[in-house]
């Protein structure tokens, strides 16, 4: 674990104040979940996201869903890339989504973006292709998004019902 040097005291209340360096760092944003643990003598703080919890499902869902269409798909919660498959998930998986794809999952985006256009997907990289997206809501909250991306070939109407399926899929199972 790193040393960032911050000190900070609890108040009466049994608050602190996480340093704006480290919310920023972190992408914890005003109203986000953080889990509380306790390791040996060490409180530790971590992003609570309800995709980790079922890390293993998303990713079987989207092997299977490539098996069938041969897009690569991937699963995100509203930091990074949780689960995906085809031919671009060793090149997104586990990285941190842009800024572009966090908004969207705020804006609760559903779209079809059917000609080739530039995609900034994780970080500040871009890729030129026809995509869908589908945002995962639970409870009322933007918790994820669905996105089918193709560097050769239009997506359309098909692939947005495969995305809507899956997010809708998702939803429930999380609600449960």
């Amino acid at each position: 674990m790193k040393a960032t040097g911050v000190i900070r005291r609890i108040d009466d209340l049994g608050r602190i104040v996480i340093p704006k360096e480290i919310r920023k760092n972190l992408r914890i944003k005003e109203g986000d979940n953080i889990e509380i643990f306790v390791r040996d003598e060490e409180v530790i703080l971590k992003k609570y996201s309800m995709m980790n919890k079922i890390n293993d499902l998303a990713q079987e869902l989207t092997d299977a869903i490539y098996t069938f269409m041969k897009y690569s798909i991937f699963i995100t919660d509203t930091d990074c890339v949780v689960a995906g498959s085809g031919p671009l998930k060793k090149e997104y998986l586990g990285k941190s989504i842009s800024d572009f794809i966090t908004d969207s999952i705020k804006r609760r985006n559903k779209m079809i973006e059917s000609h080739f256009k530039e995609l900034k997907f994780v970080g500040d990289e871009s890729i030129t292709c026809s995509y869908v997206m589908s945002t995962i809501l639970v409870n009322g909250e933007a918790t994820g998004m669905i996105l089918i991306i193709s560097e050769n070939e239009k997506l359309g109407e098909a692939e947005m019902q495969i995305a809507s399926i899956v997010s809708s899929f998702m939803t429930k199972y999380l609600e449960q």
